[in-house]
């Protein structure tokens, strides 16, 4: 009898250890099938999932990201998603760069430019063979100089090319190779500067009337034209860029395994 009982029991306690397993099992294939699909698939080395990029800023973007990737061999990614779920935005970051596996295998020499548009959150990854030269320091000072301050007016494509910008030109200079792109703005122009301007024209424009009305009235006309050549509203060109990174084929690369060790920074906007 008692033979039977123990017999018994440790048939139940094989089931209950192999329903175990089972559950713990099917617990992390369901986790790891989730993981794989939660990020997007790579479009290329610029990724607007957001929809927030003008097609000018994303063709400019396009072509630096490509030049760099064929002179120096380093990927710079740029991704742009509406929202990541309350997800932690670092976390998040340093995830995708390993499911994209930005850079080459071994030499992890790559840079991944995050923003999610919900949360309002942006991120530099840098990966593992690029901490050297773009420490976190200076990575945040990419960041609060030529990022946020398009990005809090929601100039997500400024941001972006003049966060690419710096970056692809730290990586260029370091090569000794030099790059087709301009240099980048720091400072975003005041959103009250155009009333400013226009409040300015009309002022002088009333002297100027005056004036004319003393002198025979060409006085009025002379200065308009003045100012038309003068440059009256000028501001942050979006120009400059286009026709001058010819020479990159089909497909993207840039995607061969890299690793990053969660080195770079991120904030809010």
């Amino acid at each position: 009898m008692k033979t039977k009982i123990l017999g018994h029991l440790k048939r139940e306690s094989r089931m209950v250890i192999g329903l175990t397993i089972l559950v713990y099992i099917t617990l992390v294939s369901l986790e790891t099938g989730h993981s794989a699909q939660e990020f997007p698939k790579p479009r290329g080395l610029v990724n607007d999932f957001a929809n927030v990029v003008s097609p000018q800023h994303e063709q400019k973007l396009v072509q630096i990201t490509k030049e760099l990737l064929e002179k120096t061999g380093v990927s710079v990614v740029v991704v742009v998603v509406p929202d990541i779920g309350g997800e932690d935005y670092n976390e998040y970051a340093t995830r995708l760069y390993a499911d994209w596996g930005i850079g080459k295998k071994g030499k992890d020499q790559g840079v991944l430019i995050f923003v999610t548009v919900k949360e309002r959150k942006m991120r530099i990854e840098i990966g593992y063979g690029l901490e050297g030269l773009i420490p976190d320091g200076m990575a945040g000072e990419i960041r609060d100089r030529y990022m946020v301050p398009y990005l809090k007016q929601d100039r997500f494509g400024e941001g972006l090319l003049n966060g690419t910008l710096v970056i692809s030109q730290i990586i260029a200079k370091d090569a000794g190779i030099s790059m087709s792109s301009k240099s980048p703005r720091r400072k975003v122009s005041k959103k009250t500067s155009g009333y400013s301007s226009l409040l300015f024209l009309l002022i002088f424009l009333g002297l100027a009337f005056l004036g004319g009305r003393r002198r025979g009235g060409l006085f009025p006309l002379l200065l308009i034209m003045a100012m038309g050549r003068g440059g009256y509203g000028a501001g942050y060109s979006r120009g400059g860029f286009g026709g001058s990174f010819g020479g990159f084929g089909g497909g993207f690369g840039g995607f061969g395994g890299g690793l990053s060790g969660g080195g770079g920074a991120g904030g809010g906007f």
